[in-house]
């Protein structure tokens, strides 16, 4: 099967310098990567229009992230590039870790099923950006993707942000109402800031190998302590797409990163592991890693997303899901100010909620870190003994710590949630992510629940009577005589009789028993949710 095929994005002179109509975009939004297009694509669908400003001109270079979680397939669903994603990524839900070459155990992400996506698929970066890419492209009067176009300098007042912009044409000013710094892990913008990471730097190093192979091996995560073929260290392994095969190999603190990246030391090292069969190396990386973060991700009108705000190390599939969570975070609350539906408060509530996200990865992500890398004596001989007693006693097994996988952020602890007395006994929770459910509509066609909210607020009414719903608020009613049928009870199962207020980002802001809400409780928890009143 062909390796993917790098192709460039055209340049275009931009009309600041052709002598058109200067953009009137109220967001700039600098990086090109997942998160910038993204958050193009939920503005796009809230009819907010946005310039993407990127200094290159090509997909990224390696597989990078590869493992979107079940939150981010739902929110790439929304945007409109999850089934693409889907057909093209390797799909897993189980893991094994090992000791040695003996399975210690193995989990299941997604053992019960009624949900539309699955725990996991594996698919490489750049491909998540080339649909992203080509899904802008059905916005052409909201989205206006500049390539080599590298922001220089970025200035803001209290009405404006006016970013300098260097081009194989020139250099030009522009000027929008926010400017959303996508720019990654080395973002220009936050050295230009003087916003330092705070946190943990790991010296641990570690190498990554895409491998082009012919292999049987199933779709799951395979992860070794100690395995005979890389003594001493940890091992990864993970199936891509285009039998492409992730291999992680953690390498110690003093290796040379540009010795361990040659052919001729990188390739005995991945034929210990293949068993013999032939391969190629198609992209090999060196890394160390953080688990930091700035310590505001809001600072005026430049807002920091992603990687430019957070960091954290790869092995629990945070760094990239935690991304695409803020975009989902932040996209709503955009739109609903800059078209005048919301105070400019409400962009606080991304700080808070999202800050809060990032110390939950970074808290996971160090755990993870510090198991597989030890610091001294009495941590190395706690992992051991943790190891060594996982391989009979099952309850050892939840101290092993091979990545603490990405899960959504839960926000009952926000200032938007409407904390009234919660009486309900359910699988959902206040402030978490919706749970997806089959259901069917009045046509009898078979749907799903997610696919129902996100568009706005909405008001999600099960097993009672319709209540009194405030106007210009989206309603779903589902019951045997409503809009849609519990087909096979999981709705009731996993959200109970009641009625809940979802936010656009398809978070449970408020909730309430059938005979304990009326318009006036509704209405109150909208505006709480728009921060237009405070807890």
């Amino acid at each position: 099967m062909a390796r993917y095929a790098y192709e460039s994005f055209p340049y275009h002179t931009p009309p600041e310098l052709s002598g058109e109509a200067a953009s009137d975009a109220p967001v700039l939004i600098v990086g090109a990567g997942p998160i910038g297009l993204a958050s193009a694509v939920d503005l796009a669908t809230r009819g907010i229009a946005s310039i993407v400003l990127d200094d290159n001109n090509v997909v990224s270079v390696g597989s990078r992230a590869i493992c979107w979680a079940k939150r981010s397939l739902e929110i790439f669903d929304r945007l409109g590039v999850a089934d693409r994603m889907l057909a093209k990524g390797v799909t897993w839900k189980l893991g094994r870790v090992y000791r040695g070459d003996d399975e210690i155990y193995s989990f299941d992400l997604l053992p019960e099923d009624g949900h539309k996506f699955p725990a996991f698929i594996n698919l490489q970066q750049y491909y998540v950006e080339q649909f992203l890419v080509e899904r802008c492209a059905d916005f052409p009067e909201l989205i206006d993707l500049r390539f080599k176009n590298k922001v220089m300098s970025v200035t803001q007042d209290d009405d404006n942000v006016t970013a300098s912009i260097q081009t194989p044409d020139g250099i030009y000013d522009i000027c929008g109402a926010y400017l959303l710094a996508c720019d990654g892990a080395n973002s220009r913008l936050r050295k230009q800031f003087g916003l330092d990471f705070d946190g943990r730097h790991f010296d641990e190093r570690f190498l990554i190998a895409d491998v082009e192979m012919e292999a049987d091996f199933p779709s799951e995560r395979w992860f070794w302590f100690t395995p005979t073929f890389h003594k001493g260290q940890s091992a990864l392994l993970h199936k891509q797409p285009d039998n492409i095969y992730r291999i992680d190999l953690q390498l110690g603190p003093d290796a040379d990163p540009d010795e361990e990246k040659k052919p001729e030391n990188v390739i005995p090292r991945i034929e210990k592991i293949v068993g013999g069969r032939p391969f190629k190396l198609d992209w090999v990386s060196i890394y160390d890693f953080n688990c930091r973060r700035i310590d505001r991700f809001i600072h005026n009108r430049v807002i920091f997303v992603g990687d430019s705000a957070h960091v954290v190390s790869p092995f629990g599939a945070r760094g990239g899901n935690g991304g695409i969570h803020d975009i989902d975070n932040l996209g709503w609350k955009l739109a609903a100010v800059i078209t005048g539906q919301a105070n400019p408060n409400l962009l606080e509530s991304y700080n808070e909620e999202r800050v809060f996200g990032a110390d939950e990865n970074i808290r996971n992500s160090s755990w993870t870190s510090r198991f597989m890398s030890p610091d001294g004596e009495v941590e190395m001989a706690f992992r051991n003994a943790v190891l060594g007693l996982s391989v009979n006693a099952p309850f050892a097994r939840r101290l092993v710590n091979a990545g603490r996988l990405s899960l959504p952020c839960q926000l009952g602890h926000s200032s938007l949630t409407y904390k009234a007395d919660d009486e309900f006994d359910v699988q959902m929770t206040l402030g978490a992510p919706c749970m997806d459910a089959p259901l069917t509509n009045k046509d009898g066609d078979h749907v799903w629940l997610m696919n129902q909210l996100g568009n706005g607020f909405t008001l999600l009414v099960i097993g009672v009577p319709l209540c009194d719903v405030p106007d210009n608020l989206d309603c779903i009613h589902i019951d045997a005589n409503g809009d849609f049928i519990d087909i096979e009870g999981l709705v009731t199962k996993r959200y109970g009789a009641g009625v809940y207020l979802i936010r656009p980002d398809q978070h449970v802001t408020a909730r309430w028993l059938s005979d304990k809400v009326s318009a006036t409780d509704i209405t109150a928890a909208l505006a709480r949710a728009y921060a237009r009143t405070t807890a």
